[in-house]
């Protein structure tokens, strides 16, 4: 096994790029992590605002330089996973740069306020926002404007 290859960890967890900015979304299975992540894609394309998957349900992620980089398994890259259905073709990018962790959580182990949350994986430190699982109306607006996407930039 090469060297780089090593390194690498394995993130039960969906991957987009919006903008620039990379978000992982995390959560146990069936929490909602693709629904969300479509959802957030689909905002963005009717805003005209660039998005893409970097990969679905398996992350490969690396430190780099203080950055966590994320990418899809070339197995599954270009694949999310539609419940009910099965894996079905999306635009992607092969990797992205972790912005912001969004944890999909139990609604009532949400806090109200999560300005300072953080969150350190492979020893990258991350802001990171809680959400509530399965509840894609609560968590568009918080990660809207937590983004700085329209209707908040």
């Amino acid at each position: 096994m090469p060297a780089a290859a090593a390194k690498l960890r394995n993130i039960h967890g969906t991957a987009i790029l919006i903008g620039e900015r990379g978000v992982l979304i995390t959560g146990p299975s069936g929490a909602g992590k693709t629904t969300l992540a479509l959802a957030l894609l689909d905002h963005c394309r009717t805003r005209g605002t660039f998005s893409r998957l970097v990969g679905d349900d398996q992350l490969f992620s690396d430190a780099r330089g203080g950055r966590l980089l994320c990418r899809a398994p070339a197995s599954i890259a270009g694949l999310a996973e539609v419940h009910g259905i099965g894996p079905r073709p999306l635009a992607f990018e092969p990797a992205a740069v972790i912005d912001l962790v969004v944890r999909l959580v139990e609604p009532a182990d949400m806090a109200r306020l999560q300005d300072e949350t953080t969150e350190t994986i492979d020893g990258c430190r991350l802001p990171r926002i809680d959400v509530a699982r399965q509840n894609v109306a609560a968590a568009l607006p918080m990660l809207m404007a937590r983004l700085s996407i329209q209707p908040f930039s």
